[in-house]
């Protein structure tokens, strides 16, 4: 039997109560990981973990990742609880999509703070940890509009090619402790937060993408194990597209 690539390591997924977060936690746990995931809905998150099947190895907290508190807490929590913290995975994020000609200030604020702010807070807290324990590694969720820009998306895209020079800059400051710092950059993805997209508008992305299709939240999930693993342990301040080819 092949050795699980993430045997023993301890993880902390944000936004991991549904889609891209939650899949990521099935793909650790499956390499043998334990996961804390993190949510604003405590219901959904614990009933997320509880899903998983693998007991005492997955727990479910509250978390708003836009809070320094609870960012730290759960960084504390999951080290107090496993013994140690591995990985972080600030997954987070909403969208509030409009013209910028309608958004209001709040719906760019609120966006720009649950995913850069929180990438930012998480990416702190962990490395904090991590920069004194042996190292780590941390994934920050980008995503292919902070690259090329999507209309009635300045909130959204401002925010993800934030996380591409977050990721960058604390991967300069925290190489020398072996904690990396590594981004993901999806694309179109099968999750709750695509499927409000009409059929026009999807057919319209299809369109785009050379493989043909929308990708599927575990095979982003694999290049996060990928980035977690020691596979991956020269790599960091990198940003993976995972888009089936589109925008190249």
């Amino acid at each position: 039997m092949a050795q699980e690539l993430l045997s023993g390591r301890v993880a902390v997924i944000t936004g991991a109560a549904q889609g891209l977060g939650l899949a990521i936690a099935e793909a650790f746990v499956a390499e043998g990981a334990s996961v804390v995931l993190a949510d604003m809905n405590e219901e959904q998150v614990v009933a997320a973990a509880s899903s998983l099947g693998v007991g005492d190895r997955a727990i479910g907290v509250r978390c708003n990742v836009t809070d320094e508190h609870d960012v730290d807490a759960v960084v504390a929590a999951a080290a107090a609880r496993y013994g140690h913290l591995d990985v972080m995975v600030n997954n987070a994020g909403i969208t509030r999509d409009t013209t910028m000609r309608k958004m209001t200030l709040a719906d760019f604020e609120l966006v720009v703070d649950v995913s850069l702010k929180g990438a930012w807070l998480g990416t702190r807290a962990a490395a904090g940890y991590m920069r004194e324990h042996g190292g780590g590694s941390i994934i920050n969720m980008s995503s292919i509009s902070g690259k090329v820009g999507n209309p009635g998306q300045t909130n959204y895209s401002a925010a993800k090619a934030g996380i591409i020079g977050l990721t960058k800059a604390a991967a300069k400051e925290v190489g020398f402790a072996g904690v990396r710092v590594n981004a993901l950059q999806p694309g179109i993805i099968d999750t709750p937060m695509t499927a409000v997209l009409s059929d026009e508008l999807k057919a319209a992305r299809i369109a785009d993408i050379p493989l043909g299709r929308f990708g599927q939240p575990a095979e982003v999930a694999q290049v996060a194990v990928f980035l977690a693993s020691d596979m991956s342990s020269y790599l960091t301040g990198i940003t993976i597209e995972i888009t089936g080819g589109r925008h190249i």
